[in-house]
């Protein structure tokens, strides 16, 4: 797809994607996520991101929202653990709306102490949400045994003591230590010329002060591997298998992101669904997932079950693991599993927004962004050797973390 990126002098980059559909889509992403704050502050990262739909220097909460959905837009926001988003999908003709409130938001929000303290009663509620849902609750403590006495292993959303501790310092002290002018991107794909982008970008982040990027994240170091069994007041068990993995850096990564998707991926007939579910009818849902992050990642395989069939299906997992390190793929089992993985990719385009997230995440991590044919020939590059290489390291039973939730009684 055809991109051009403008940088600003204070080193925030406008990303431009022409489109002709007459509803355009914009975001602005920062650098900087839950793994940039201190452990005391956990969750102050996600708890900014809300609170800069509550006040600026120049509009009410009410009035925020309104900006965009009095026309029909949609607005919304994420915090991961590197990146925090903004995003907007809107009528073509507002494009200078939607830029101008996402600079005021991100710049000049006040972080008033009353909505401070609302909007901590509305985290602890989400906090409190998550963990009756083990479902969700078990990833968090996954990765917290995988990046053990890391931030990486830290939940998003902090815990119900360090939201409870965060003080407007803390906020502002964090926005000028991790919002780096130079590891921004805003974003737009519509219906516009690049003048038009670069023009309306310039008039709202020209401005800003620039704060260039000094490196102050600290790869996690390997941790023990570690076989835990949690009781918990639930009906069915619940059980995540993982271990760090590849970086967004890393060779491996295309690889293990097609062994990925081959295992337990996007679809029905992933290996581990046909097997587990399909055949033998013990898990509604089994899923594999491995996400990059700059300096390292994560691979998990999650699945549920009734307690009694919790020995099975741990049988059946491994032994489908064992299949795929001892017999490399065939030639005719690889390149299904590129096909399947190219098509879900090229079928991803469609979705807008997703799209130019990517895009500009993209831009963040590598400094570029590869066109379809470029990604899909890294896909085809990818051999039965690599894919051997990859399965014996990240399936290899002695470096899994497991840790089950087990019901009560």
């Amino acid at each position: 797809m055809e991109y051009n990126v403008h940088t600003l002098p204070n080193g925030i980059r406008l990303l431009h994607v022409p489109s002709a559909s007459a509803i355009s889509h914009a975001c602005i992403i920062i650098n900087s996520g839950s793994r940039d704050e201190r452990e005391e502050k956990a969750g102050l990262a996600h708890f900014i991101e809300h609170l800069i739909f509550k006040r600026t220097k120049k509009r009410n909460t009410n009035q925020i929202l309104n900006r965009l959905e009095s026309v029909g837009a949609d607005l919304n926001a994420y915090t991961t653990k590197e990146y925090t988003c903004i995003h907007a999908s809107f009528l073509n003709p507002y494009l200078d709306r939607t830029l101008e409130l996402f600079n005021d938001i991100v710049f000049h929000s006040t972080f008033p102490g009353d909505e401070m303290e609302k909007e901590k009663s509305v985290i602890l509620d989400e906090i409190a949400s998550y963990l009756d849902q083990p479902e969700e609750a078990i990833y968090d403590d996954f990765e917290d045994l995988v990046f053990s006495g890391h931030s990486l292993g830290r939940n998003i959303l902090g815990s119900t003591e360090s939201v409870s501790r965060i003080t407007q310092k803390d906020i502002h002290q964090f926005i000028k230590k991790n919002y780096h002018t130079d590891r921004i991107v805003v974003a737009v794909l519509g219906n516009y010329s690049l003048n038009k982008v670069i023009k309306t970008g310039s008039k709202y982040y020209s401005e800003i002060q620039a704060n260039l990027y000094t490196a102050t994240r600290t790869a996690p170091e390997k941790t023990a591997v570690v076989k835990e069994v949690l009781s918990k007041p639930i009906q069915q068990a619940h059980a995540v298998l993982g271990t760090q993995a590849y970086s967004l850096h890393h060779p491996y990564k295309t690889g293990l992101l097609l062994l990925n998707n081959l295992l337990g991926g996007t679809g029905m007939s992933s290996i581990l669904n046909l097997e587990i579910r399909e055949k033998h009818g013990i898990a509604y849902t089994i899923e594999t997932g491995y996400s990059p992050l700059s300096d390292t990642g994560i691979f998990t395989l999650y699945f549920g079950t009734d307690k009694e069939k919790l020995d099975k299906a741990w049988a059946l997992i491994f032994k489908e693991f064992k299949k795929i390190k001892d017999k490399p793929l065939s030639e005719l089992q690889l390149q299904k599993a590129k096909n399947k993985f190219i098509g879900q990719i090229a079928l991803g385009e469609e979705n807008r927004i997703g799209l130019i997230i990517s895009m500009a995440r993209s831009l963040i991590d590598y400094d570029k962004i590869d066109d379809l044919e470029t990604v899909f020939s890294k896909i085809q590059a990818v051999n039965a050797g690599d894919m051997a290489n990859i399965a014996n390291e990240i399936l290899d039973p002695g470096n899994l973390t497991a840790l089950t939730f087990y019901p009560l009684g």
